[in-house]
């Protein structure tokens, strides 16, 4: 996720301080880490630097001043073109799971890796639960219920590969100890 192009978005509707947009991303996107207030100033200087987005006032309401922020027609554009461009799939994997699982294989046995993966099949399948239970209550907002789809269809994905995992331990271990 481009961090730049997700704040101009949450910038396009209207003007907003860094601590309002650093809120409207952690609001408006469920689930995903949220933003350090550092990281949300710094990105603002540097969308200002390239000229996509503009500081429009400067307000003190009995506080630091703060400056709001606009996106440029600059901006704009840049924002329409991120928007339009299809994301490809990852080129790389990067997963923890399948590290642990071969870190483990190397320095303990078959049984310590079966034992770990039960470990986080069980941590999965509580998060699962906790996210069904978010999906039925009345309340809750579209946006946390198409997060929590998300992440429950990544959590399945990855019990399917521990169970692989699980199935073909022994052939892992052999040949990581090749």
């Amino acid at each position: 996720m481009s961090t730049a192009h997700v704040l101009l978005g949450l910038l396009t509707p209207q003007a907003l301080h860094g601590y309002e947009l650093k809120h409207a991303h952690d609001e408006r996107m469920p689930g995903a880490k949220p933003l350090p207030f550092g990281q949300v100033y710094a990105t603002l200087k540097r969308l200002v630097r390239d000229e996509l987005a503009v500081e429009v006032r400067h307000d003190r309401e009995g506080g630091p001043d703060r400056t709001a922020f606009g996106v440029t027609e600059r901006g704009r554009q840049e924002l329409d073109e991120w928007l339009a461009t299809v994301e490809p799939p990852a080129p790389h994997l990067s997963s923890m799971l399948l590290a642990k699982v071969v870190i483990t294989l190397l320095v303990a046995d078959e049984n310590t890796a079966r034992h770990h993966l039960a470990a986080q099949r069980a941590a999965h399948l509580a998060r699962m639960r906790e996210l069904t239970a978010l999906k039925i209550e009345t309340d809750a907002a579209l946006a946390d219920v198409l997060a929590a789809d998300l992440l429950i269809a990544h959590l399945d994905a990855d019990l399917r590969w521990m169970q692989n995992v699980l199935d073909r331990v022994t052939e892992l271990r052999l040949e990581v100890h090749q």
